[in-house]
């Protein structure tokens, strides 16, 4: 064992400039999940796939409004509505995380740089949000799609590694409070991004074809952001390990540079190679094995049992609304081009009100516990979605009820996310050196949840042509996930 792995474990637990350094990494990331995700590209989205907007008379509403006239995206001959393509990609990109975390989480904890991993997806993550600068219309919306799998891939991917830091640097009583000041951090350094991408759109711009120029700078802002501020996480936190002593050969296809050594002392390059090959084959078959061990093995322990089942049914719900809200916002609450970004300055509310809900939560949990602040951040959901379901296009006041509805979402995105994350991690063997395993198997049972909860969706908008349809099903798996949290014992 070297040096730097003796040290370790008595210098990182509860080390303030390591814990700030996690943190930060939720100040990084966080943009693309409101930029990317949340705000800007969805709506962009939406304007690049309308056609035009048709008027026709309400009746209720006594005025003429405008209805969008949505492009069709055709795949292998058939055509989709374009919502309906978006929730596919986001499934897809979230089936990518589901194969590539066990084996690449496997692989960090055999050869021990899971820090290496992280900044691996950061990037991949980073560059791919610049990449949507060059999403321009129709002729290129596959290439748009395209940079938006792989960035969810690369967030989504970092995720698994980012969060199983969390039982390693900091003892179980720091745990909620170091995973809501994650959220916090994230949520502040993302809205001060978008109120600058917001007064580039919407201040500088003059006309909207001069805004869409804008909303692509703001791609690249995003993912500059993202790429920049990560640099002090990966100079701060720990590596946990070296990766030279884990190996008995040159590690070839993770380590670029020694791809151009001869490896004359290992036998050749192409013996090298094929001892790589072999290496990474029986981590592939071991990381599935390893993660149906582990499943079985939390699952055998009654809390975690009711936990991830409880977990996995509030996440179909919670993540698929999280992804889709802003698309029905733009196509049902504001179809005029040029209100949907007052849906943006929603979203803006909707984080600070998230900042509240992140540090509120994590001061209820000490004083009526996890179990319960977590029951009732899911029964808030659940009024959410029948709220949803529920709005009448033809209402005058179509657009106060959803402002409603979007405080109360804020409330509760943050503080259950950030509870979750934590609950789990408590409810862990403390000390264990599986965490990166135990993580994985966490974000996998996450990203089927959402994949399922996307499908849905999906399934809802090509049918029904009507995402209010899909509200009340999600409604259904936070009542599940709200019944099963509540025979978590400890």
């Amino acid at each position: 064992m070297s040096e730097i792995e003796n040290q370790q474990p008595q210098n990182i637990k509860n080390n303030p400039k390591i814990m700030k350094a996690w943190a930060v990494y939720d100040w990084a990331n966080s943009v693309y999940s409101l930029v990317i995700t949340s705000a800007i590209f969805p709506i962009y989205y939406t304007i690049l796939t309308t056609a035009y907007n048709k008027k026709e008379f309400v009746a209720a509403a006594k005025e003429v409004q405008e209805v969008p006239v949505r492009h069709m995206i055709r795949i292998f001959g058939e055509n989709y509505e374009p919502d309906a393509v978006l929730s596919f990609s986001y499934a897809l990109s979230f089936f990518l995380v589901v194969l590539l975390s066990p084996f690449l989480s496997s692989l960090a904890d055999t050869i021990g740089n899971k820090k290496s991993f992280l900044q691996f997806f950061c990037y991949l993550g980073a560059t791919s949000c610049m990449g949507l600068a060059m999403f321009t219309g129709m002729s290129n919306v596959f290439l748009g799609l395209l940079f938006s799998i792989t960035a969810s891939v690369g967030f989504w991917g970092s995720l698994v590694f980012y969060n199983s830091f969390l039982p390693d640097i900091a003892t179980p009583e720091k745990q909620d409070s170091l995973s809501a000041k994650g959220y916090i951090y994230g949520y502040i350094g993302s809205v001060i991004l978008l109120v600058i991408c917001l007064l580039l759109i919407q201040l500088v711009a003059k006309g909207p074809e001069q805004a869409k120029i804008y909303i692509r700078i703001s791609f690249l802002l995003t993912g500059a952001w993202w790429f920049g501020f990560s640099q002090y996480t990966f100079k701060h936190l720990p590596q946990f390990g070296d990766v030279k002593d884990k190996l008995p050969k040159d590690l070839v296809l993770l380590n670029y540079k020694n791809i151009f050594k001869k490896h004359e002392e290992q036998g050749g390059f192409f013996e090298v190679l094929k001892d790589n090959i072999s290496f990474y084959k029986d981590i592939a078959k071991e990381s599935f094995r390893e993660l149906f061990r582990v499943g079985s093995k939390l699952f055998s322990d009654k809390g975690l049992k009711f936990f991830l089942s409880s977990f996995f049914f509030y996440s179909v719900g919670m993540q698929t609304i999280f992804l889709m809200a802003v698309p029905f916002g733009s196509t049902v609450i504001f179809p005029k081009e040029v209100d949907k970004y007052k849906l943006i300055i929603t979203i803006l509310v909707i984080q600070i009100i998230a900042i509240f809900g992140a540090f509120l939560f994590s001061k209820l949990s000490k004083k009526i516990g996890n179990k319960n602040v977590i029951t009732i951040a899911v029964i808030i959901w659940i009024i959410c979605c029948l709220s949803a379901y529920s709005l009448n296009k033809e209402n005058p006041n179509l657009q106060l009820q959803f402002y409603g509805l979007a405080g109360l979402i804020g409330l509760v995105m943050g503080g259950l996310q950030a509870m979750s994350r934590s609950t789990y991690s408590k409810l862990l063997p403390e000390n264990s050196m599986e965490n990166t395993t135990y993580f994985s198997f966490y974000d996998v049972l996450e990203k089927i949840a959402i994949i399922c909860g996307m499908l849905i969706f999906s399934v809802f908008i090509q049918k029904f042509h009507n995402m209010q349809y899909a509200f009340i099903s999600m409604g259904a798996f936070f009542a599940v996930g709200a019944i099963l949290i509540r025979f978590v014992k400890k």
